[in-house]
């Protein structure tokens, strides 16, 4: 692993958290306690509005990784600022990953995709040196995402991830599973905010659940969105019958 925990120091928390991001209850408690890293592979699972996209942002910026996306020592968007988490937030790392921080920028390692920015951060640097050969422009967003993990998401590094699950079929995810978990084997730590229950799922990931309760780690079959999947596909009436009266 790379990097053990995220925090934001004592010199940098707020003095209120009357203000955002500290009034999302997760922002709240990573400032208040921080965030351990137990796993090569952590999921933060949770509704929309619920700072799981916030928090994968700062720790992206964290790692020295462009807020908007790309690869590790390059940026895709020069003059985009820092995110106000991220302006905070520090990271506490292992030797290796200080080692891929503090040196030269040839040595860092890592990508952060990030949904909302992908496809115009793909058709800026598809072709160029350092990233992939494809033309992704040609191909379903899907195909391009896959074609971006597969060429990117290879060597020991630092892997963030929002919403991969976004522009991937069921078949896709599974594949994306299976990459992020030979990842994990080689000494690569993958940091992914989903809504998906099947990345939830990857073998061996440390599933941290966000919400109005805060943080807490929960196993894959306790989490509220594997119970909501199982019932709508068991019997979809039980929801949609709310929903078209």
């Amino acid at each position: 692993m790379l990097v053990r925990r995220a925090y934001i120091p004592d010199s940098k928390r707020p003095e209120s958290f009357g203000r955002w991001p500290y009034t999302v209850p997760c922002v709240a408690e990573l400032a208040e306690r921080g965030l351990v890293f137990t796993a090569p592979v952590t999921m933060l699972v949770g509704e929309n509005g619920s700072g799981k996209s916030t928090l994968v942002e700062a720790i992206a910026e964290g790692f020295k990784l462009d807020s908007h996306g790309g690869r590790a020592g390059r940026k895709y968007v020069n003059d985009r600022p820092r995110t106000p988490l991220g302006d905070v937030l520090a990271l506490e790392t292992t030797p290796a990953g200080s080692r891929m921080i503090t040196g030269p920028r040839s040595r860092r390692k890592g990508f952060f995709l990030r949904a909302e920015t992908a496809f115009g951060m793909m058709n800026a640097v598809s072709g160029l040196h350092g990233y992939w050969a494809d033309d992704t422009s040609t191909m379903s967003h899907g195909e391009g995402f896959l074609a971006v993990f597969e060429a990117m998401f290879r060597e020991r590094g630092f892997y963030v991830m929002d919403e991969p699950e976004a522009a991937l079929s069921f078949e896709s995810c599974l594949k994306l599973v299976g990459l992020m978990h030979e990842l994990a084997r080689t000494g690569a730590q993958v940091v992914c905010a989903t809504h998906s229950p099947v990345l939830a799922a990857t073998p061996g990931a440390d599933i941290v659940e966000v919400g109005e309760h805060g943080i807490r780690r929960v196993k894959w079959e306790d989490l509220g969105l594997v119970d909501h999947w199982r019932r709508y596909l068991t019997d979809p009436a039980l929801y949609l019958r709310h929903i078209t009266g």
